[in-house]
């Protein structure tokens, strides 16, 4: 387990927030995006396993096929850290699943190394709704 932690870094990249945000605003008011960001900020670093994460978001896995994916397989190779995901958490009462902000690809890596490793992730609720 010592070895998988060192494929993540402590804390999210800097430029994965606006990017998050940036992907956020296209589902919903670019004011909710905002606020769901900085909830986000706001958030322990958590651990959760790639597999639950899928399962969670309903997101069809990618491959390495997939540039972005296999460009974090390469990382990971390399012994680079990935940055930690950027969650919005779901809502099964209404049947809303958890958005991936930022971090798709390196969830995806992450299930390719080992569907049951822990990804760190920072998780905010969905504002405005």
């Amino acid at each position: 387990m010592e070895a998988k932690a060192k494929l993540w870094s402590s804390k999210p990249e800097p430029h994965d927030y606006p990017a998050a945000e940036d992907y956020l605003s296209l589902i919903m008011s670019p004011e909710e995006a905002r606020a769901s960001v900085k909830l986000i900020k706001k958030g322990p670093i958590v651990q959760r396993k790639a597999k639950d994460i899928l399962r969670a978001s309903r997101l069809t896995r990618l491959d390495d096929t997939n540039h972005h994916v296999r460009g974090d397989l390469e990382k990971i190779k390399a012994g680079e850290r990935l940055s930690p995901v950027l969650l919005v958490r779901g809502d099964l009462r209404r049947d809303r699943p958890l958005i991936v902000a930022d971090g798709f690809h390196r969830i995806c890596a992450s299930w390719l190394t080992d569907e049951d490793a822990d990804v760190p992730c920072q998780i905010g609720d969905l504002v405005g709704r």
